[in-house]
């Protein structure tokens, strides 16, 4: 069984990491690098940067922000928020990315994570799937960092980028996000019993007994933090500790 990895989530605007409720009502919480810096001198796993704004004015713009990160922080880098090209991600694994995140541009061109996983390998391309509830058991594709809803089933989307060729999922509830009132466990749980592919869960951890919570009952891989680190209310070992006092592997 394979340890489950503790993400550190930086969601990016401009020059500042910044953190909302549902992904809206963006503030500022913080210098990106120097978070980066301290949760990976704390004992994070991985750490996933998103351009909140990036899809919505068309640009991509953390490769100044991942070649800062790595010169001192050495563990998996994701990067996501405005990759629609080939290009785009050369640029962000030259810059010392592991991985990049793409909605957006797939969900407009699937075949963009087919051709992008082959050039590139599966273990580079993380599909981020933004959901949203809209029915008992059923979640809607949203795009553009949460504002534009596709039509686009979660449970048939997450299947389909599985088959183009995407590693993992990054899966973000947009009605949990940002609450700190535990994971949507229904969602998740119906996307890990979808695909073989490992789910990082993001959106909604407000203490441990969340995590162990989710991953005592569903069969997501890793969890993304963001609340809990960027505010202080626990921190990466003692998270850490409270999952492995549950029988949850993690790394130490």
């Amino acid at each position: 069984m394979n340890k489950i990895r503790v993400i550190a989530r930086i969601d990016v605007k401009n020059e500042f990491a910044i953190k909302g409720i549902h992904l809206e009502g963006l503030r500022k919480v913080g210098n990106p690098n120097s978070m980066a810096i301290d949760y990976y001198k704390n004992g994070i796993d991985e750490i996933v940067f998103m351009d909140a704004v990036a899809a919505y004015y068309d640009r991509n713009s953390l490769s100044n922000l991942i070649q800062s990160a790595c010169k001192d922080v050495f563990i998996p880098i994701t990067v996501g928020g405005g990759i629609r090209t080939v290009d785009d991600i050369r640029i962000a694994l030259k810059s010392g990315a592991d991985k990049v995140a793409i909605n957006t541009a797939a969900v407009q061109d699937p075949d963009f994570i087919n051709k992008a996983s082959k050039i590139f390998g599966s273990q580079c391309i993380v599909s981020s799937i933004e959901a949203k509830k809209v029915d008992e058991d059923k979640w809607e594709v949203y795009t553009d960092n949460g504002r534009e809803p596709t039509g686009l089933d979660v449970l048939e989307w997450v299947k389909e980028v599985e088959k183009l060729g995407a590693g993992e999922v990054i899966l973000t509830s947009i009605d949990k996000e940002g609450t700190k009132k535990g994971f949507d466990l229904r969602l998740n749980q119906a996307v890990a019993d979808s695909v073989s592919i490992p789910i990082i869960s993001s959106g909604g951890m407000g203490n441990s007994g969340d995590a162990i919570h989710l991953l005592k009952n569903s069969n997501t891989g890793a969890i993304a933090i963001a609340s809990v680190l960027h505010y202080g209310l626990e921190n990466i070992q003692d998270i850490k500790r409270a999952l492995l006092d549950n029988e949850i592997r993690v790394r130490l």
